[in-house]
């Protein structure tokens, strides 16, 4: 890369020797006028984490109310009872609002005086009731503590009863930047940075994740902007229960509040989504928030760091009462053009950022684990693009024809051999894997009848330990799905858990399991065989060219990684806490090519499974 700003090399070597960045790192970003050296830098994470996947969802805003308590000098949609402009929407009113198309709808509103707290749970019931398929985002940090101080319930109390009602995740409002000088000057009434975040580490801990925001352009300095990045990356490393982050833009409307210039420009918005894409190294997802930034603004955004575009957001008013010039609605087919003009998959996506519909063509899948990195570290894309998504979706999306080529879960391999055809090519163990997990509090045979959690990717895993637990052990036990990454264990009696997130719990322990079984290992004590996890298929349907271009592609990287395996997976294993010897052993444990022991074992699991009910779970 070559850089203008000379000051941006040592941050460019620390982020590519996968080194968190320190304030002073994040003054001299904001600082450079080298804004393209800044884009292509956030560019190259945001890749590491998206490939070229661009999330979008359906969505709905409801605000049912802008009667509020509050009277926060930057919120020109707040009103009190008795104004004109006052409003107060019913339940059915909401219902009426909402269609069986879109994914998800997001609730916020004005603090009411006088609603009681029946009507927000009743409310959440009647949308799952009548929308059974579709995910509830609702109430900030700022609403969850007016509804336990309202309704003397404690913060907790609150969760768990809007959970039970539907809730699925939070939105991150409220949060504006946590700076007191700010608060008390703009907003001294509304909570600050203590209650938002026990707010948002108790939902984490209660299995609810949840997002968070930023309110910059107004009066905060670019130093309580880095703070506030800060104070969010120690969070996310206590709780990892963060989805996304998303900059918003202060719309002054008629506040009052006048910033120095009238909107933030384009250059400072780029800026901001950059340094939080570098700042924020363990966020999943960042947003382009279009509502506030403009179309324009976040098409470009989406190579300077987003790799999301939020969605249709019907029915948005708060932005667009304090003056946000963007279209109140986007169609769904804008959005998939301004995706693609940006070269990326427009992935329609639901709450969790699971991929529900990839609009594009040519793409190959990439389970975006460390224990696959010898596939992808060099793999020569081509025409291709490429999109990390976990074993249980990539089958999904194999079986709607989205999908020319992957590395698949073995048993998604094997319900969709009418539609794939195997490459020589896999990711099987030799004895152990490390990263395909049982926790427990109970031995192999006292799980008879106890309830087991499991995450949404597991695909195969999750027949593995059903197989284990009855053709080996005798015993049943009951399977609940549950959102990978932020979760109640306590409801469980034992947890599976797949790829990075059980490879860094295996190191780091699992609060509350004292037992750790490696299932992998399991297998391989009792057939003596490896076990085959994944294997490479591309479509039948492909031109026989295009296949052996694909095979070519990953015998190329393959043999690029095997070369280079000191130095494989670096960055990504460094995400993990591992050491680069842990890395190494890590790594060496895998065979890569199917031979005659893998074809075995292959065969010995196909039968296996025949011989156990393998309902759904």
């Amino acid at each position: 890369m070559h850089f203008r700003d000379k000051n941006l090399i040592p941050i460019w070597d620390k982020i590519q020797d996968g080194k968190r960045l320190s304030e002073a790192d994040g003054l001299r970003l904001f600082q450079t006028q080298d804004i393209i050296s800044l884009g292509k830098m956030a560019h190259f994470v945001q890749k590491q984490k998206s490939g070229d996947g661009i999330y979008f969802v359906l969505n709905q805003k409801i605000e049912p109310t802008n009667i509020c308590v509050l009277a926060c000098k930057f919120c020109d949609f707040a009103t009190k009872a008795g104004k004109l402009d006052a409003y107060e929407m019913t339940i059915q009113e909401i219902l009426r609002k909402l269609t069986p198309e879109i994914h998800e709808v997001h609730i916020t509103g004005g603090l009411h005086p006088d609603w009681k707290w029946e009507y927000y749970l009743e409310m959440l019931r009647q949308i799952k009731a009548n929308f059974p398929n579709l995910d509830i985002k609702a109430f900030t940090a700022v609403e969850i503590d007016f509804f336990s101080k309202k309704f003397k319930l404690p913060l907790d109390e609150v969760l768990r009863q809007l959970k039970d009602a539907g809730l699925r995740t939070m939105p991150g409002g409220g949060a504006e930047v946590f700076s007191e000088r700010v608060r008390k000057r703009l907003y001294s009434s509304k909570i600050g940075a203590k209650t938002w975040f026990e707010v948002h580490k108790l939902a984490h801990r209660m299995g609810i994740p949840t997002n968070s925001t930023i309110l910059y352009g107004h009066i905060e300095t670019i130093e309580e902007r880095i703070t506030h990045m800060i104070k969010l990356r120690e969070a996310q490393d206590q709780t990892g229960g963060f989805l996304t982050f998303i900059p918003l833009a202060f719309q002054p409307g008629d506040t009052g509040i006048k910033p120095s210039n009238q909107f933030t420009s384009a250059i400072d918005d780029l800026k901001m989504i950059a340094v939080s894409r570098l700042m924020l190294d363990n966020f999943p997802h960042i947003k382009a928030y279009w509502v506030m930034l403009t179309e324009e603004v976040a098409s470009i955004a989406l190579n300077f760091g987003a790799d999301d575009m939020d969605g249709t957001v019907g029915g948005e008013r708060i932005a667009h009462d304090a003056g946000a010039i963007s279209p109140s609605k986007l169609a769904k087919d804008q959005i998939v053009k301004i995706i693609k003009d940006a070269g990326k998959i427009p992935v329609e996506r639901d709450v969790y950022y699971d991929p529900l519909n990839l609009h594009c063509q040519s793409v190959i899948g990439k389970i975006p684990y460390l224990n696959s990195v010898s596939f992808y570290q060099y793999f020569e894309k081509r025409q291709y693009k490429i999109l990390p998504v976990s074993p249980r979706r990539m089958g999904i999306l194999a079986e709607a024809q989205q999908i020319d080529a992957g590395l698949f879960s073995l048993v998604d391999y094997m319900r969709l051999k009418r539609d794939l055809e195997m490459l020589p090519f896999c990711i099987a163990t030799r004895d152990q894997v490390k990263s395909v997990m049982l926790f427990s509090n109970h031995g192999w045979r006292d799980l008879d009848g106890r309830t087991i959690g499991i995450t949404d990717d597991t695909a195969t895993s999750v027949k593995l330990l059903k197989i284990l637990l009855e053709s080996k052990y005798g015993v049943k036990a009951s399977f609940r799905r549950m959102h990978s990454g932020v979760n109640d264990y306590s409801d469980y009696d034992a947890v599976l858990l797949i790829g990075d997130e059980a490879l860094k719990s295996n190191k780091f322990g699992l609060g509350g399991f004292e037992l750790v079984f490696d299932l992998a290992r399991e297998w391989y004590e009792w057939k003596k065989l490896p076990f085959v996890f994944a294997v490479w298929a591309v479509k039948k349907s492909l031109p026989a060219q295009q296949k052996k271009e694909i095979a070519a592609l990953i015998h190329d990287s393959l043999e690029t990684a095997e070369q280079r395996f000191d130095d494989l997976g670096k960055l990504h294993a460094q995400c993990l806490g591992l050491v680069p010897s842990e890395t190494l052993e890590y790594l060496e444990g895998f065979n890569y090519r199917i031979g005659e022991r893998e074809r075995a074992a292959m065969e010995e699991f196909q039968l296996l499974l025949t011989k156990v009910k393998t309902e759904s779970v």
